[in-house]
C-alpha cells in the first residue's frame, strides 16, 4: 500500500529524477497531512524509507512538510491551509478524512491518499477508470466488501434480524458505505442499527442523509 502511494507521488513529481537532473534551484516539495508522528511512527518511517530507496533524500533533493492533527479533526482545515500556503508539488493525505480537508482548497495541486474506503461515494473521484480532477490513491472498495459481508452474515445466521454497525460520522468515506449497507439490509430484511463513534465516544447515530 505504501509502495503504491509512493509510486503515484513520484509519478507526479516526475520520478525517477536525480537531483542534478532537476532545474537549477528547483527542489520538489511534498506536503504530508496525517494524524500523529508517534502513533503512526511505523507508517511514516516506511514512507521516508521508501523515498530514500528511490533516491529522494529529505532536505537534499526533496522537501517534505508534515502537519499533524494529533487526534483533533477540527484542526485539519487549518493544517491543510498551511500546507497549501507552502505551494507543494503534491500533497500526501493519509485517508478520506484528510483528503476532505485539502480538497476544497485546491483543484490543481495533486492529492494522493494512502487508503480510501469509497472515493467515488464521497465524491473525491469520478470513477476508478477515470478519476478526473486532482485526487488519486489506493482504493479499498470497502463499501462493496461491507455489503457482501452483510449478505454472508445473513447466510451464516438465517434467523438474524438486527445488526449494529459501528461507523465514524467524521470520516467522509463512512457515509456512502453506511448508506449502501442500509440499502442492502432492506433487501435482506435485516434491521440495521447505526452506532456513531467519534473521539472516544460511542452513541446511537441517525443514518446519513
Amino acid at each position: 500500500m505504501r509502495i503504491f502511494s509512493l509510486i503515484l507521488i513520484l509519478g507526479v513529481l516526475g520520478a525517477p529524477l536525480a537531483a542534478q537532473a532537476q532545474p537549477p534551484g528547483k527542489v520538489p516539495r511534498l506536503g504530508a497531512l496525517g494524524n500523529s508522528p508517534t502513533a503512526q511512527a511505523g507508517l511514516f518511517e516506511a514512507f521516508r524509507r521508501g523515498l530514500r530507496d528511490l533516491g529522494w533524500i529529505e532536505g537534499q533533493n526533496i522537501l517534505v512538510d508534515y502537519r499533524w492533527a494529533e487526534g483533533h479533526t477540527d484542526r485539519l482545515p487549518a493544517l491543510a491551509a498551511e500546507l497549501i500556503a507552502l505551494h507543494p508539488d503534491v500533497i500526501f493525505a493519509q485517508s478520506s478524512i484528510y483528503v476532505a480537508a485539502v480538497r476544497p482548497l485546491t483543484a490543481t495541486i495533486p492529492i494522493v491518499f494512502a487508503t480510501h474506503a469509497d472515493p467515488i461515494g464521497s465524491g473525491d473521484i469520478a470513477s476508478l477508470a477515470h478519476p478526473g480532477g486532482n485526487i488519486t490513491g489506493l482504493v479499498q472498495l470497502q463499501t462493496e466488501v461491507n455489503t457482501k459481508a452483510l449478505a454472508l452474515l445473513t447466510e451464516a445466521v438465517p434467523k438474524l434480524s438486527q445488526v449494529a454497525v459501528l461507523w465514524d460520522p467524521a470520516t467522509p468515506s463512512h457515509r456512502p458505505g453506511l448508506k449502501a449497507v442500509e440499502e442492502a439490509a432492506q433487501g435482506l430484511r435485516v434491521h440495521l442499527r447505526p452506532v456513531g463513534a467519534q473521539r472516544g465516544r460511542i452513541s446511537k447515530a441517525r443514518s446519513p442523509p
